[in-house]
């Protein structure tokens, strides 16, 4: 992505100097920083005014490489190595949801804030959610309030600047709402003279402004720059580039979202889903769909067999993963982030690395139990198939793909190999009970282990964990086809109570969608015992959402959103026990095991307040309208 906007301009222009923004605004005093530029010269071409707006993408946080090692995914999904307690998802499972602000935060490793955040910058350790969405958000209304000044530009290049405006302060605000509820929704630039008064607005009344919002940029956005005069400079290199699918990707969350039952509940006081907003996100996702469906965009579902292409690139010359699959994405914001010192051995056990300690974050088996079988029934199912002497066999392909389980071949080159991990065999993942892939501290906690973002063969002994540069880059998009799939058929089977609905002019049905993204990995359709009601369906698609989206940063906003963070399985993390019985080299989904059996490792005692984040208490402060969230 290009990055030629003009560092100078806004600099200064932090929220804080209007709102609930960054730290000190003393330095900006005596002369704001924009006084300096003339505001003619900075707005009058679509050259100088896209430079001012190519910051906005500098302002999504990367919640995947924000740190040494990173902190996202906060279900039930996954736990972190035992008296590690100092990233988010240990402050999570405590319930001490504080621990997303900084100054909560000693280690200053969480995504969503932090004290040393700046937007113009490449340094992924300086990008966090709360301040640069307000930021952000001042800047897209300064943009839109100086569009007239924007005389020498064509119609095309007038409305894709007003288009990528509409959406990042529609994206911003939500982005923002889904963690703390419905909020001021901020349309102008605050003045620096007159006291601050914009009232919080309920989740949904908050909601039809974002819409607003998105709506403005889908009619505005071409559906591909490469396919425009104001993107042939930058053709091949516009993949980034905010777009009319997008836009109508997060108009359609933004509606799904606000008729979810949490939002619903937290405007009107009913658990259930608002019919209304359902019908809307059906649409939004319909209208997408239609432009997909009809070949007409340049996104599609990435064939399983290059899956992993969706996730990470390895050996290509630091090509960005995502294929036709990923809708949006966090800039790259550094050369190396994808690399042995990111995302990837946060995954890799002490063992298989070939070092003394780490960080390890393992998947947790009552997360693992949601990939079902290959004949697409849940394990629970007695039709399922499903054998405790034989648990990896005959699973959903998705399984082998994301979960590193007992008796996998994982390391290749058993060369180096000292005689005390010959001994051990370290080449198999040794996952059973007492196996020496399970300590705590620098091993999996919870019999299984996670490669969806890396290749078995980036360990300590095949291909090096640490010493392979840019060779791995892992990405994982904010939103995904497969994500919007699944999104319209929650919203559409929500909007008319049953699964064969559909959007608007959309022919695909909720259980067409849901189908075609098990047909992608080869696992059976929904089973009529589940498609023939609501409440079956809705089984099934948290399942699929579960397991198709599986540590891409979703689970925790999903629970919350359904009322079930609260709620018992959705409370425990369990770890998996058994004993070996006998190992299969060739073939380790055929090993048989025995006293196959759960035990919950880690109870969550949440109550009714953890349903939303709690804000921040100088900025509840401020005026008596931005009130906190309740229970905090």
């Amino acid at each position: 992505m290009k990055r030629k906007y003009i560092r100078t301009l806004f600099y200064g222009g932090l929220l804080s100097l209007c709102c609930l923004g960054l730290a000190s605004c003393e330095d900006y005093l005596d002369k704001a920083p924009e006084s300096s530029v003339n505001p003619d010269d900075a707005f009058k071409n679509f050259r100088n005014f896209q430079g001012f707006t190519e910051e906005l993408y500098y302002c999504i946080p990367d919640f995947a490489h924000g740190y040494w090692n990173n902190s996202f995914n906060w279900g039930e999904d996954e736990i972190i190595s035992f008296s590690i307690d100092y990233h988010m998802g240990y402050k999570i499972d405590m319930g001490d949801f504080w621990g997303w602000q900084s100054e909560h935060d000693g280690w200053q490793c969480g995504w969503m804030d932090r004290s040393n955040t700046v937007a113009n910058s490449t340094d992924r350790f300086q990008k966090s959610l709360w301040k640069l969405a307000w930021y952000g958000i001042r800047k897209c209304n300064l943009g839109l309030e100086n569009i007239d000044k924007l005389v020498e530009a064509t119609d095309e290049q007038r409305n894709m600047i007003l288009g990528q405006l509409y959406f990042f302060r529609g994206w911003f605000h939500f982005e923002l709402m889904q963690y703390f509820g419905g909020l001021p929704y901020i349309d102008s630039v605050p003045s620096s003279t007159e006291p601050l008064r914009n009232p919080r607005l309920s989740y949904q009344e908050c909601a039809d402004r974002a819409a607003e919002d998105f709506r403005m940029a889908a009619d505005l956005l071409p559906i591909d720059w490469d396919d425009t005069a104001t993107g042939a400079p930058t053709f091949g290199n516009n993949q980034q580039r905010i777009n009319k699918v997008m836009a109508l990707g997060y108009l359609g969350k933004n509606y799904l979202w606000a008729g979810s039952p949490l939002m619903n509940y937290a405007t009107n006081g009913s658990r259930t889903y608002n019919a209304d907003y359902c019908k809307k996100a059906a649409d939004a996702f319909a209208e997408l769909l239609n432009l997909v469906e009809s070949g007409q965009t340049q996104y599609a579902l990435v064939d399983f067999e290059h899956y992993s292409d969706i996730f990470y690139s390895f050996k290509q010359n630091s090509k960005n993963p995502g294929s036709t699959e990923a809708i949006f994405q966090t800039p790259m914001y550094d050369w190396w982030m994808g690399s042995g010192w990111c995302l990837g051995p946060q995954f890799v056990p002490s063992t298989m690395a070939n070092e003394t300690n780490g960080v390890v974050f393992s998947p947790t088996a009552n997360y693992v139990n949601y990939y079902g079988m290959a004949n697409g029934l849940p394990l629970t199912d007695p039709d399922s198939g499903f054998d405790k002497e034989y648990p990896w066999r005959d699973r959903d392909p998705r399984f082998y793909n994301d979960i590193t389980y007992d008796g996998l071949q994982v390391i290749q080159n058993t060369a180096k190999f000292n005689e005390e991990q010959r001994n051990k065999q370290i080449q198999y993942a040794n996952l059973y009970t007492g196996g020496c892939y399970r300590d705590v501290k620098n091993e999996s906690r919870t019999g299984y282990l996670l490669h969806k973002f890396a290749p078995l063969l980036v360990n300590g002994f095949d291909e090096g964990l640490r010493d392979y540069g840019d060779a791995l880059t892992i990405q994982v998009s904010w939103m995904r086809l497969a994500d919007i799939y699944l999104m319209y058929a929650e919203a559409a089977a929500n909007a008319y109570g049953t699964p064969a609905a559909t959007g608007n002019g959309c022919s695909l049905t909720a259980l067409d969608a849901v189908n075609k993204i098990r047909e992608r990995a080869g696992v059976g359709a929904v089973a009529d015992k589940y498609s023939g009601s609501l409440d079956g369906f809705m089984s099934e698609l948290r399942r699929e959402r579960a397991v198709e989206l599986a540590y891409e940063g979703h689970r925790f906003n999903d629970l919350r959103r359904w009322l079930l963070l609260t709620e018992y399985p959705y409370t425990i993390k369990t770890s998996q026990e058994f004993d070996r019985v006998e190992l299969n080299e060739d073939d380790p989904t055929q090993s048989r095991v025995a006293n196959f059996r759960e035990e919950v490792i880690l109870t969550r005692n949440y109550g009714e307040k953890h349903y939303w984040m709690p804000l921040k208490v100088a900025d509840v402060n401020i005026y008596p309208e931005f009130y906190q969230n309740p229970g905090w």
